[in-house]
């Protein structure tokens, strides 16, 4: 017999959490499957592992930037240590997790989960009924059809490491290029970034991405624009990659090359035609409660639902939303508005809100206020040159449409920024606010 759930939650990273744990909470039946380690992308194979090893390089990158200002000596990466500081962190997180589930009496399946009915699933190889089925399996590399592609590391593969190759070339130039860029770098490779664009970061404002690349370039990273990349071969322990700029056939050789090129979710695996579940243009076609317009037993969160920023925070949102839903019937639509985003290179780049060519776009009223401030006191203090913010301020109303940095401390700044637009602050008010000095915020005051 199949056994029963009011939920099955597909995945088991951040949302799931989330979901599970509130809909047990009000007496559900509940299981969670996975057929990787419990934990994620964020916690095992994205921001936190990432984060933990960017502890050591942004050290590095600050000493170096110190010497000759009171700091003497040479310091590096010792990457055996570095990986194991980071595991320190990851290792324990499935157990955890599992543990967790089990303490409240939420079941749990290792295996790949695909519909076999509107509230039928086969769990691998066990029969499974659920009155409820949340989609939070995350996203994974995208297929850029090129010949080799196979031989390419994933980002979870390069945050899992045991030596660090020389040579490093990295495929796109997204989040996952410009922050395994900086950390490859500062920690002793060489390091060459194929972008098939006219510019890295397309999702920052391009004046601070401008900033950004000098740093990049003092790194000794290599940035190649508007080169595709074509093939991908092994050649012994190497690799050679080829590649067209224009009418120009390139080649770069590596010792490893990286899947930078983006993600989203594989949802094949699912077989979604199975449980009625429909796509549009490959995404799951969903209404404003995050629930599939086709079977209304299914919901997503996070990046499988694609319908906010593909952000940790994002996907504990929606699922919060979804287990409301579930539990008070749907009352509850997830709330997108004034989300940052940060690329955590060295120094970080963040933003919130509308860009520059956005609220033109719009046709909205507004002023713009920019500057290159690599002289103020936040930069010199920690002998860092890149510094500069854009911050765009609506005629009228003195509303913050939107906020854009690079520099020191810029991925904690920013979320001033975005409270401060989230809850209708005017650029007067923030103005107005008294800040600890010296910070990183006390700047605020003086970027709108």
């Amino acid at each position: 017999m199949p056994e029963d759930y009011d939920l099955v939650v597909i995945g088991a990273g951040t949302a799931a959490m989330t979901a599970a744990t509130r809909v047990r909470a009000a007496g559900k039946t509940v299981a969670v499957t996975d057929f990787r380690p419990f934990g994620g992308t964020c916690a095992l194979r994205g921001c936190d592992p990432k984060k933990m090893l960017i502890a050591g390089t942004s050290t590095v990158d600050h000493l170096r930037r110190m010497r000759g200002h009171g700091v003497a000596g040479d310091v590096r990466i010792n990457w055996t240590e570095l990986m194991a500081f980071k595991r320190g962190f990851t290792d324990p997180v499935p157990q955890r997790q599992e543990r967790t589930y089990a303490e409240k009496g939420i079941d749990t399946f290792h295996a790949r989960a695909r519909f076999t009915g509107p509230n039928a699933l086969d769990i691998g190889g066990v029969a499974v009924n659920a009155r409820h089925v949340l989609l939070a399996s995350g996203a994974e590399p995208v297929q850029l059809n090129v010949p080799g592609e196979e031989l390419l590391a994933t980002n979870e593969e390069f945050l899992n490491l045991e030596a660090l190759p020389a040579r490093i070339v990295l495929v796109g130039g997204g989040y996952i290029a410009a922050e395994f860029s900086n950390i490859a770098a500062l920690a002793g490779a060489h390091v060459t970034v194929l972008q098939q664009g006219d510019r890295m970061l397309k999702g920052f404002d391009a004046d601070l991405v401008g900033l950004l690349m000098q740093k990049l370039s003092s790194l000794g990273i290599d940035v190649q624009l508007k080169t595709q990349v074509t093939k991908v071969e092994k050649s012994g322990t190497a690799y050679i990659v080829f590649a067209r700029r224009g009418g120009q056939e390139l080649t770069f050789e590596a010792d490893l090359v990286v899947h930078a090129g983006g993600r989203a979710p594989n949802l094949a695996p699912l077989d979604l035609a199975a449980g009625g579940v429909d796509l549009e243009d490959g995404r799951l076609k969903l209404n404003e409660y995050l629930q599939s317009v086709s079977n209304p037993a299914v919901y997503a969160a996070g990046d499988a639902a694609q319908m906010g920023p593909p952000l940790t925070p994002v996907s504990t949102r929606d699922a919060r939303a979804v287990a409301t839903n579930i539990l008070q019937g749907n009352t509850s639509r997830p709330d997108y508005r004034a989300v940052p985003t940060v690329a955590f290179t060295s120094p970080p780049i963040a933003a919130v809100g509308l860009s520059e060519e956005e609220a033109r776009q719009r046709g909205l009223r507004f002023r713009v206020k920019t500057e290159n401030v690599s002289s103020w006191f936040t930069a010199r203090q920690a002998a860092e040159p890149t510094y500069g913010y854009k911050t765009l301020v609506e005629e009228g109303s003195d509303l913050l449409l939107g906020a854009h940095i690079v520099g020191p401390h810029a991925d904690e700044v920013i979320n001033l920024f975005a409270m401060a637009m989230r809850h209708g602050l005017t650029a007067t008010d923030i103005k107005s606010t008294v800040f600890a000095y010296p910070t990183g915020a006390s700047d605020v005051g003086h970027m709108v």
